[in-house]
């Protein structure tokens, strides 16, 4: 669905530093005391399109009730609803890669073409 959110987004080394950007949306939002949204969504964007093996371009997001002023490193926005075909899976990260195979796999099957951005919604 549509919704309100605080967002970091930079170029960072790896997918495995992401933790970098959620350590800056939380550290600049702690004193604006803000709430989360209802649904909460958290989550990651890949903006480049495509696996790159450095210098990743990602989106951190974190739905959020209220309106609030952006900070040195976090914009708060409106997102636009999105269609999306989705899997749930709890585990290690190490099951990612078969995951989004299984959902590529089913988009295909089903006569779809992806039209965005991959992400995880945690």
């Amino acid at each position: 669905p549509e919704r309100y959110v605080a967002s970091v987004r930079k170029v960072i080394p790896s997918y495995q530093q992401e933790g970098m950007l959620w350590g800056i949306l939380m550290q600049e939002t702690a004193p604006l005391e803000i709430q989360d949204g209802d649904p909460s969504y958290t989550l990651a964007i890949f903006h480049d399109g495509e696996f790159k093996e450095s210098n990743v371009d990602v989106e951190v997001q974190k739905s959020v009730r209220g309106s609030y002023k952006n900070t040195e490193n976090v914009v708060f926005k409106t997102e636009p609803p999105v269609l999306i075909a989705s899997a749930t899976y709890k585990g290690s990260y190490d099951e990612v890669d078969k995951v989004n195979e299984a959902v590529a796999n089913w988009v295909h099957d089903n006569g779809y073409d992806f039209n965005g951005l991959s992400f995880n919604i945690y």
